[in-house]
């Protein structure tokens, strides 16, 4: 047998998740089953950096079935396909801000599955970070085109899944975002206020959803290391400022997809119109130690 803890009473069985002794599941392939038979649609899976990719698969792992979602455009970059195959899901490509694809792709999943239980919202892009346009000096319809991918296209998928009533009780639907909604950070550019806008759409449409027992939250995360992220202007110094700056370091992306296993599950059930931090303190502390001594001349 291989030894659980080393020097410890406590052994496994190996190729097993149980303790031999105490029977209770070891940290090795760790699963409880908290999706077990839910169904849902996971927007913006690009690769393997992807917080919604990373979603995916602990969904899957968990027990959930769900269709893979994203823009035609990151579809034809194949590697979206690997996950579906992976988790054994199918892939519809739509664009968000479309909502003909929408209305497309929830008469798919109702065809499936019929009613689901969640949806991830895992879409933002700014053709002003982008370009390299700065905030002073903004290109307006660069502007609303970045709005409409990153904010106002939570709202329609969720206008789409009201209108065709395909949410079960105790349904969640989770959109991503990210502290400078709260505050300034320079280079974040527009996509500071789409951010503030999408947490807003989350709060006033979580309250209509309160009539049919749906939860709709968003997820404040720790700045993260995927290809939306690094396209940021000086995205090195957020990750390193924001890992001396948090109690407990940053969040991964495999973390931030735990938590949001968690919201997608029963155990949250009276969780809704919130913006939940998850970033290892950062929200809550107003300098640490670690911070100061590097001024501490």
């Amino acid at each position: 047998m291989e030894s659980f803890y080393k020097g410890s009473v406590f052994y496994y069985v190996p190729n097993t998740n149980y303790c031999y002794i105490c029977r209770y599941k070891t940290l090795k392939n760790m699963s409880y089953g908290l999706l077990k038979g839910k169904k849902g649609i996971i927007f913006g899976a690009l690769n393997e950096q992807s917080i919604a990719w990373k979603v995916a698969e602990r969904c899957h792992e968990e027990g959930a079935e769900f269709i893979l979602s994203n823009a035609p455009i990151a579809l034809r970059m194949g590697e979206l396909n690997g996950l579906a195959e992976k988790t054994g899901s199918e892939v519809i490509g739509a664009d968000a801000t479309s909502t003909e694809d929408l209305d497309k792709l929830f008469d798919a999943a109702i065809a499936k599955f019929g009613k689901i239980d969640f949806i991830l919202h895992s879409i933002g892009m700014s053709v002003n970070v982008r370009k390299g346009k700065h905030y002073t000096d903004m290109n307006y319809d660069w502007t609303e085109k970045g709005w409409d991918i990153s904010a106002v296209s939570f709202h329609k998928v969720m206008k789409t899944a009201w209108a065709k009533d395909c949410m079960n009780e105790w349904g969640s639907i989770l959109a991503l975002t990210y502290i400078a909604a709260q505050r300034t950070f320079p280079d974040y550019n527009d996509m500071s206020d789409n951010k503030a806008y999408l947490e807003s759409i989350a709060r006033t449409f979580g309250y209509y959803w309160g009539d049919r027992k749906v939860r709709v939250n968003t997820v404040s995360q720790s700045p993260t290391v995927t290809t939306a992220g690094s396209g940021v202007k000086g995205f090195g110094g957020f990750l390193g400022y924001a890992e001396d700056m948090s109690p407990l370091g940053n969040a991964s992306a495999l973390e931030c997809a735990d938590y949001c296993v968690t919201l997608f599950s029963d155990l949250t059930k009276k969780v809704t119109m919130q913006n939940l931090f998850h970033d290892g303190g950062f929200s809550n502390t107003g300098v640490t130690q670690k911070v100061i001594e590097k001024y501490d001349l």
